[in-house]
């Protein structure tokens, strides 16, 4: 998936993407399973397209 099609779709606030991440490294353990990890490289992802978002909406 290419951050494109993720900012397309994205609804979620870059602040609530963080938090998610957050979450997810803290109910890890600091250690993710291949599972997490590729929730945490879509979110992370997500969270770019959306960051992006926010700055040339500000722009």
């Amino acid at each position: 998936m290419s951050p494109d099609s993720v900012a397309l779709g994205s609804v979620r606030s870059a602040s609530e993407l963080n938090d998610r991440i957050r979450a997810l490294w803290m109910r890890a353990g600091g250690s993710l399973t291949a599972q997490e990890r590729a929730e945490y490289e879509l979110l992370v992802v997500e969270w770019a397209a959306a960051i992006r978002g926010e700055v040339i909406e500000a722009a």
